[in-house]
């Protein structure tokens, strides 16, 4: 996968996820670098690194963001009594999450 997949599949992740279980993690973890909550708006201006790379913006150098746990689908191809069988499940992932006013326009 290349660089600019990963970030266009990291943005649409990002923008279309359904859960909103993360939501009280991100305020809470942004109120505490000072951050107003009205300024905090999650799939709008808080997004992973890859996410706000692929919309063209760099976190700036030495921030450090707010941890969350997302799921990510995964397949799996199984033989089970000698047939091929594929799998679905979701796995719990970590992720790091910046506010916007963490980045810069890379342009």
């Amino acid at each position: 996968m290349t660089k600019t997949e990963l970030q266009t599949e990291a943005l649409s992740r990002a923008q279309a996820g359904q859960s909103f279980s993360n939501y009280p993690a991100i305020i809470a973890g942004f109120l505490a670098k000072g951050i107003a909550e009205a300024d905090i708006l999650p799939r709008e201006n808080v997004l992973t690194y890859h996410a706000w790379r692929a919309v063209g913006r760099q976190v700036k150098k030495g921030e450090h963001g707010v941890k969350v746990i997302t799921f990510v689908p995964i397949t799996k191809e199984v033989e089970k009594d000698g047939k091929a069988e594929t799998i679905a499940y979701r796995r719990p992932w970590t992720a790091t999450v910046f506010h916007f006013s963490q980045t810069d326009s890379i342009a």
